[in-house]
């Protein structure tokens, strides 16, 4: 026994030694300006990723490509990247006013840009967790591209397998008939070392409207890249632009996103009113306010959380209209980001909802004693530091300083459980910031007891907050969950909203130092059980009765505050 566990400690150890490597690789490569990911200066990044073997990339390390991992990876990365040679990171530097057409992943709100048939550019506006996770899913990609190359190149002259060669011609033929396409992916396949049956699954969710061939497509060419790598030594590089360097950790987007709130709430005489801030979707608080007003009728023959399932089904557009509409008759306000933040905001006038909610005794309240409520949208890892800390600081109007009236801020998000499945809710007491011993405790205004009667399992303990969703394995999940730390849950975000949340109330005065401070996540997936990893698709209608009884417990605890 005593064995196993200095094994599994020694495992985890290393996973944590890799994870500390590809940071420090990252930022000395960042700094450096390019780098060729296939070449000597990408060795640590992959050797690392092998010895880690994240769970989300699942066969990264055995000689068949891993396809699950490809799908969540291709879905994060702009369409045609598999095309390119050339990648090029940059921040917001303009090209939103040239001829070049944005191309928005659709899992990731970042632009895009094809410059020509060799180059990508990829614009970076949300700080260095964005610049992690694109490097991490590029050495992926490339590595998974020279498994494909490895079993299709014969001998050194570059004389290809008869497999190569017919997915050649499917791939270069305009349309294909169903005979066609099942020949092509019955030789992909053998490319991918995969059966027949797992190729044709995964085939159809790699189909984009104007290219249903896009997975063989991909298979191809960065199978065709790597060739020319191997045998040409024609490299791939990732370039970093002169702007982003200079531009990266001075909270440009952030700053800009911030001050637009501020001068909005200012604009609405809004400021001095209590202000209780929400980092949550822009749909939960919405429909959580309006929809007993919107959809009174429909209310009768359904219980509200059913109705919350239909409006988060997207084909149910009439239906969210109606809420929207009587939402912005009634006290809320949308932002739509410009910034860069990719962050889009929500405003709530609580005085011009009658009844508020659940608080008998609302009415009776004077108006500048009700709340306003700031929806923020989720930021993303190391932003949430960026956007947080620059919407607590005073903003300065007619050389005055005015100071936000923040009474409370509540963080709601999706995390991966480490003792749960998808849809169960964790209450976190502390946040640890992985790959260093920094640990933020906090008073939690939301307890495990406030979802007794919910029928959902609930979970209370610390949460890590890791340097990427897309590196962790097993063994070093087991060690937080097993070891004193007792961690119930991962998430990005956490300890930095944390971080600048005590900044600003105990060290700089921004805010009050008795703000309150509310966390839940609601489990997205367990990396913990194959099969339950976000590359295993979403939360479908799993994630509606959590993320509504969070939200309904949040504003609760808001209008009797």
């Amino acid at each position: 026994m005593g064995n196993f566990k200095l094994m599994g400690r020694t495992r985890a150890q290393e996973s944590t030694n890799a994870i500390e490597r590809m940071y420090i690789t990252m930022r000395h490569l960042f700094n450096r300006g390019f780098y060729k990911p296939m070449g000597v200066s990408g060795d640590t990044l992959r050797e690392s990723l092998l010895t880690l073997r994240p769970e989300i990339y699942g066969s990264i390390a055995d000689e068949k490509v891993e396809l699950e991992g490809l799908l969540y990876v291709i879905d994060r990365l702009p369409k045609g990247i598999e095309e390119c040679r050339y990648i090029n990171l940059t921040s917001d530097e303009g090209y939103a006013n040239s001829h070049f057409k944005p191309i928005v992943p659709p899992k990731r709100r970042r632009n895009c840009y094809r410059i020509d048939e060799e180059q990508m550019n990829i614009e970076i506006t949300r700080g260095r967790s964005e610049i992690y996770d694109i490097l991490t899913h590029l050495t992926f990609l490339f590595m998974e591209s020279h498994k494909i190359m490895r079993r299709v190149i014969i001998d050194e002259d570059g004389e290809m397998t008869r497999d190569w060669k017919k997915l050649e011609e499917a791939v270069l033929k305009k349309e294909l008939s169903q005979i066609e396409r099942e020949i092509a992916l019955t030789h992909t396949s053998n490319i991918l070392g995969r059966t027949f049956k797992e190729v044709t699954t995964l085939y159809p969710k790699f189909m984009i409207p104007e290219n249903e061939e896009r997975f063989l497509h991909i298979i191809y060419w960065l199978g065709k890249l790597a060739i020319e790598e191997t045998i040409e030594s024609n490299k791939r590089i990732v370039t970093f632009s002169p702007v982003l360097r200079e531009r990266l950790g001075h909270h440009i987007h952030g700053e800009i996103w911030a001050d637009s709130i501020k001068k909005q709430l200012l604009e609405n005489n809004l400021m001095h009113r209590p202000i209780h801030i929400i980092s949550a979707n822009m749909h939960s608080v919405m429909n959580t306010l309006y929809a007993p007003i919107a959809l009174k009728e429909e209310l009768k023959k359904k219980s509200s959380m059913e109705l919350y399932k239909e409006l988060s089904d997207s084909s149910n557009g009439q239906l969210r209209h109606k809420v929207m509409k009587v939402a912005l008759e009634n006290g809320m306000k949308f932002l739509e980001d410009f910034s860069g933040a990719y962050i889009d905001v929500q405003i709530f006038d609580t005085s011009k909802i009658k009844n508020g909610y659940r608080n008998s005794g609302f009415e009776d309240k004077p108006e500048d004693k009700k709340p306003v409520i700031v929806v923020m949208d989720y930021a993303f890892g190391e932003q949430a530091y960026e956007t947080m800390d620059e919407l607590l600081k005073p903003y300065t109007f007619e050389e005055n300083e005015i100071h936000l009236n923040a009474s409370s801020i509540s963080i709601m998000g999706k995390a991966g459980i480490l003792d749960g499945g998808k849809g169960d809710i964790m209450i976190p007491s502390a946040h640890l910031f992985e790959g260093t011993a920094d640990n933020y405790p906090f008073n939690n205004e939301l307890k495990k007891s406030d979802f007794e009667d919910s029928q959902v399992k609930v979970v209370d303990g610390s949460m890590i907050t890791v340097l990427g969703t897309s590196l962790q394995n097993k063994d070093i999940l087991r060690f937080f969950q097993e070891s004193t730390w007792n961690v119930v849950g991962l998430e990005m975000e956490g300890a930095h909203y944390q971080k600048a949340i005590q900044a600003a109330s105990k060290l700089r005065g921004n805010i009050s130092e008795n703000v309150q401070v509310r966390y839940a996540y609601y489990a997205s997936d367990n990396p913990l059980i194959t099969g339950s990893t976000l590359a295993s698709g979403g939360l479908g209608t799993t994630g509606v009765k959590p993320t509504y009884l969070i939200t309904e417990k949040i504003l609760e605890q808001i209008f009797n505050s």
